[in-house]
Formats: C-alpha cells, sequence, structure tokens
C-alpha cells in the first residue's frame, strides 16, 4: 500500500518518521520540524488504518513493514519508529537501510491483547486523554483525538499475532539506538540488558511516559545527541 506522507524541510539528508498506533503524522508535530531545522527533508508516513492512509483487510506487523518499504526512500540518513512504528521499522529496516535507527520505547513486548484500544476508542473523552497523559501540551491533546476519530480500530485486532511472540531484533542491522520511557512497559530492564548485549545502544529518558517526543519534547531531543 502506498502511504499518505508529510515532508517538513528541504535538506539534502533525509529522515524518515514512522508513528505508533492510534496516531498519525500529526504526532511528529515538534519533531519534524526541529529535524528540519537540522539539515534534514523529514518525511512521515501514516499507517494504514491511520490518518488518511488507505485502510486493508488486514493489519499485520509485516503488513505495516512491507508498505512503509514501499512508501518511503531506501537509504534515507536517519529513521524514527515509536512503539508500533519501533516493531515496524525493526522488520523493515534492512530493505529500507537507513544509515542510523532510532527505537523509541518500542512495541517489541506485547503480554496481552489489543482489543482494549478499541474499546478506549469508542468511549474516550478528552478528559481522559489529559490523565492520561497530564504533561501533553493541550494541542497534542487536540490532536491525539482527531487520529483517534480517524484511526481503524481494526487495526489493534489484526496485531494479535504478535502478542506473546519475541519481538526483539537479533542484531541491529544498521547503527541503532533504542530510547525508553521512565519506566518502558514494553521494553523493561531485563529485556534491554538483552538488546545492548546484541549491539543496540540504550538510552531512557529519566521521568517520560511512552509517547517521548511528546511527553518530554527537550528529553527526546537531547536523547538523539550523536545519533542526528
Amino acid at each position: 500500500m502506498q502511504l499518505h506522507t508529510h515532508t517538513w524541510g528541504e535538506g539534502a539528508r533525509v529522515a524518515l518518521l514512522i508513528h505508533g498506533i492510534m496516531a498519525d503524522h500529526r504526532t511528529w508535530r515538534r519533531v519534524g520540524p526541529a529535524l528540519a531545522g537540522k539539515g534534514y527533508r523529514v518525511i512521515a508516513v501514516d499507517l494504514r488504518g491511520h490518518g488518511v492512509s488507505g485502510r486493508a483487510g488486514s493489519y499485520t506487523a509485516q503488513d505495516f513493514a512491507d508498505d512503509v518499504v514501499d512508501t518511503l526512500p531506501r537509504g534515507a540518513e536517519l529513521a524514527v519508529g515509536h512503539s508500533l512504528g519501533g516493531l515496524t521499522l525493526s522488520l523493515a529496516v534492512e530493505r529500507l537501510a537507513p544509515r542510523r535507527a532510532v527505537y523509541s520505547d518500542p512495541a517489541w513486548q506485547l503480554d496481552s491483547p489489543l482489543g482494549a484500544l478499541a474499546d478506549f476508542k469508542a468511549t474516550a473523552t478528552r478528559e481522559d486523554i489529559v490523565a492520561l497523559n497530564p504533561r501533553w501540551a493541550s494541542e497534542d491533546v487536540d490532536i491525539e483525538m482527531e487520529t483517534l476519530a480517524a484511526w481503524d480500530e481494526a487495526s489493534a485486532y489484526g496485531l494479535s499475532g504478535s502478542v506473546g511472540v519475541d519481538l526483539l531484533p537479533a542484531r541491529p542491522v544498521v547503527p541503532s539506538l533504542v530510547q525508553l520511557a521512565d519506566p518502558s512497559r514494553l521494553v523493561p530492564p531485563e529485556r534491554a540488558e538483552v538488546l545492548r548485549s546484541r549491539g543496540f545502544e540504550v538510552r531512557t529518558v529519566e521521568g517520560a511516559g511512552h509517547t517521548i517526543h511528546r511527553d518530554d519534547f527537550d528529553g527526546f531531543m537531547s536523547s538523539l545527541d550523536g545519533w542526528i
């Protein structure tokens, strides 16, 4: 599937941004311009079933990965994936072949079905979003409500095949940073140590929630020192 993309900047270097479940390219509203200011042409996708990209009958992790390979340019300077986007990037990274990869609190440990997210879409209020994310800016809360409304909740059920599966990459295909929330439910300390032993650099953004780039934008950007 050819995905909808949004671009910031016109730099000679290319950076790719892949969002998490229930979001779309708008989650990167601060990251995109910040990277563009550092000389990148930044391309952010809407994954299938998210934003204005197409809906589908299948939403496996491999489907998400195949879509970004079909849509995004090969050989970018940098690729960043958050949560589901991190899982997607890890399955696509060999084919995308970026020079560096950043996995932001990646969804490499799905312990339970994601159907609760579909239930959340049906009932979520703005107050619910604020309560779950007290450090978010008001604009991010507004965007979350909009992206939640645009999201195809069938994608949560489509990922059921990944629940209970060891999704940790065996090795970093390219130089790779794993950026973790504090604490990370998806990459707990013992799994972080496994990643280090496999050659990944692992950094924790102290006090940040799962959506690090929205919860602590400055901490997110600081943790990329040496990688951008």
